[in-house]
């Protein structure tokens, strides 16, 4: 009889990690992945900040304590990208306490061309002297290659440092976490909470600058995914800045500025009041853009709405459709997408695929001769595309009235080259987005992206049937097409309509967090819907029963009174 069949072995001091294209890394077992990937010859060209480690998103400074199947994530992924970006604002923060520790840092929103827009309070805003001093700080920071120390402290430990720091905001939301703990960075002494994962050290930040945007505030600049190690011109902005200041200045009066003062008004039974001021404040902002209309109305003839997906075109479009008619105008809706080119006609992109969202994918002649007829009194046949064949085909015939309006929606609109023939004042162009400015406290910012891309997870399931496995597998097309057909014309706009509210995301968090959880673990969605989960886990849920059946939440969480409207679709006589 075998007294002792099994023999205890010792694992090997040393572990080998799997690399996509059949690389294997051999290296000290605990080794972090850091000292694993430090060794490949791209490690200098697109800086690596990250790794996903058998289907988990990773921090470079995680230990390999075993066998693992290993991608590195490079700033030119989405994750990389906001792992430098969110690691680049606690180097600001750090760099800003140092030297001017009495005044408060916030960031605010994004802009187009890769950064942050930051204000000053507690003093006037920076002079320029004092800009530069503050770059030159963080390039010191950087060049000391200081590491990010990462701890885990219990909840009211972390409540007591932020309120001891009178980070009021921040011990405000830690009061509705779930969760008993929180994590921690620290560098150079300085402590915070940043949603997410950061760098190993301040050295991975070379790629940054400050540039002054108005006397309110400055750029913390970045550079973009397509261009890792490059700074892009910096455009003006002026009307997406008066958007966003707009918002701003909503919040205030709203009393809700960041998303603990949210979930306080959830929680004491305020939120009701909150959403019928949001919503007035929609309605009022419509009107006075169909009073623009109105002014404009003898000499602009078409109105154009365009805007980046899921920032709610088709209820903005209807809403502004009851406020013209209120004022005496019937508007025309025609669909920009029934004036794409037969299949075979669409151009392609680099990888061979047909580029439906080119402008060379619209039959732009034919839309333009319809629009002059249309003006001139005359009677259009319309095409009408079938997607499923992809041939244009005879549509409805109609004739636009006296002083009747024609509303064109699509993602070109605010494209010069759509209406070459159409001289600016024959138009209105109104630019319609999810511009939210409400964060989770001064330093971790909300992506107006994430908002967009939750209203599409919540509108496709419903509307379409798809898995956010299936939306956010396509989101990062959706997001190129935007980046190159959308955002370079925005400024074109002649006003711009920001469709954020400030509770929606507690009123998405319902319908979002179910889809989200049946993403499959080992896809490579699977690291997004998680990212989203936490995310959302910061937000309380709001009682969707409450919101109006006219708002433009609607449009993707369903029950809106204007899915079926047709008031302004008048027959030809």
């Amino acid at each position: 009889m075998v007294e002792n069949a099994f023999e205890l072995i010792q694992p090997r001091p040393t572990v080998e990690i799997h690399l996509p294209d059949g690389r294997i890394l051999s290296g000290p077992r605990g080794a972090s992945l850091e000292q694993f990937l430090r060794s490949l010859p791209e490690w200098h060209d697109t800086p690596i900040v990250g790794a996903v480690v058998n289907h988990e998103l990773r921090e470079l400074t995680f230990p390999v304590m075993m066998e693992a199947r290993v991608i590195p994530v490079t700033t030119a992924d989405a994750d990389g990208a906001r792992i430098y970006r969110r690691s680049l604002v606690f180097l600001l923060e750090v760099a800003f306490e140092e030297l001017f520790g009495e005044a408060v840092l916030s960031v605010d929103h994004s802009v187009s061309s890769g950064g942050y827009f930051c204000q000053v309070h507690g003093r006037s805003g920076l002079s320029d002297d004092e800009l530069d001093r503050l770059k030159r700080h963080m390039q010191k920071l950087v060049e000391e290659d200081i590491p990010f120390e990462r701890s885990v402290v219990p909840l009211s430990e972390a409540i007591d440092l932020f309120a001891a720091k009178k980070m009021t905001e921040k011990a405000h939301l830690l009061k509705f976490r779930q969760k008993e703990s929180l994590v921690l960075y620290s560098v150079n002494g300085h402590r915070d909470y940043h949603h997410g994962y950061m760098v190993p050290s301040t050295g991975y930040l070379r790629w940054f600058d400050l540039r002054r945007l108005n006397h309110e505030g400055f750029v913390l600049q970045f550079p973009r995914r397509h261009a890792p190690r490059e700074l892009l011109p910096m455009p003006d902005y002026p009307k997406l800045l008066t958007s966003f200041r707009q918002y701003g200045s909503w919040l205030k009066r709203l009393g809700i500025e960041n998303v603990g003062a949210l979930n306080e008004a959830i929680a004491s039974g305020r939120i009701r009041e909150i959403i019928l001021v949001a919503e007035a404040l929609h309605e009022q902002q419509v009107a006075e853009i169909a009073r623009m209309i109105m002014e404009r109305s003898r000499s602009a003839r078409i109105v154009l709405i365009a805007g980046p997906s899921s920032s709610a075109k088709t209820t903005t479009s209807k809403r502004l459709a009851v406020q013209l008619l209120a004022q005496g105008i019937s508007p025309l809706p025609l669909e920009m997408d029934n004036y794409f080119v037969d299949r075979e006609m669409t151009p392609k992109d680099e990888n061979g695929q047909y580029d439906f969202e080119r402008l060379e994918a619209l039959n732009t002649k034919l839309l333009q001769e319809h629009l002059k007829r249309l003006i001139a009194g005359e009677e259009v046949q319309l095409p009408h595309y079938d997607f499923k064949l992809g041939r244009s085909r005879p549509g409805e015939v109609v004739r636009l009235e006296k002083d009747q309006m024609i509303i064109l929606e699509g993602i070109h609109g605010m494209n010069p080259r759509l209406l070459p023939d159409f001289a600016p004042e024959e138009t209105f162009r109104i630019y319609v987005s999810c511009l939210t400015q409400l964060n989770l406290d001064r330093h971790n910012r909300i992506s107006t992206t994430d908002s967009r891309l939750l209203r599409r997870i919540v509108r496709d399931a419903r509307e379409r049937g798809y898995s956010a496995q299936a939306t956010i597998s396509r989101w990062e097309s959706v997001r190129r097409g935007e980046k190159r057909h959308i955002f370079p014309y925005q400024e074109n706009a002649d006003v711009f309509f920001n469709s954020a509210l400030v509770y929606e995301l507690s009123a998405l968090k319902k319908f979002a967090e179910p889809l989200l959880r049946q993403v499959p673990f080992g896809n490579p969605e699977y690291i997004e819907a998680k990212r989203l989960l936490a995310f959302l886990d910061w937000f309380l849920p709001v009682d969707v029963d409450l919101i109006p059946d006219n708002s433009l939440l609607r449009e993707f969480i369903g029950g809106s009174i204007l899915q079926e409207f047709r008031l302004w679709e008048k027959p030809l006589d």
